[in-house]
């Protein structure tokens, strides 16, 4: 898969989760067996892959609707550490 097939997937699945009023913080292996199978039959990757695009596309969801807050000065809201 290119960079822009990538891309445009994790889009896609981001949409999809938040039409689907999935929380943006969603860990529950279940919960995202949807966008995973999803994105095994758009793509046609394996298990880990597509598991690790649809945490991507939390990660997408979670950067879109941050408040532009810097994650190095403020690290250890994040849990970071950093200081």
């Amino acid at each position: 898969m290119d960079e822009e097939q990538h891309n445009s997937q994790i889009e896609k699945i981001a949409k999809q989760m938040m039409e689907d009023n999935l929380s943006i913080d969603e860990q529950d292996p279940r919960k995202l067996q949807k966008y995973k199978d999803q994105t095994i039959s758009d793509c046609g990757l394996n298990d880990d892959d597509a598991l690790k695009l649809t945490y991507e596309a939390l990660l997408y969801l979670k950067l879109k609707n941050s408040d532009g807050t810097d994650p190095i000065q403020k690290g250890d809201q994040f849990g970071a550490g950093f200081s």
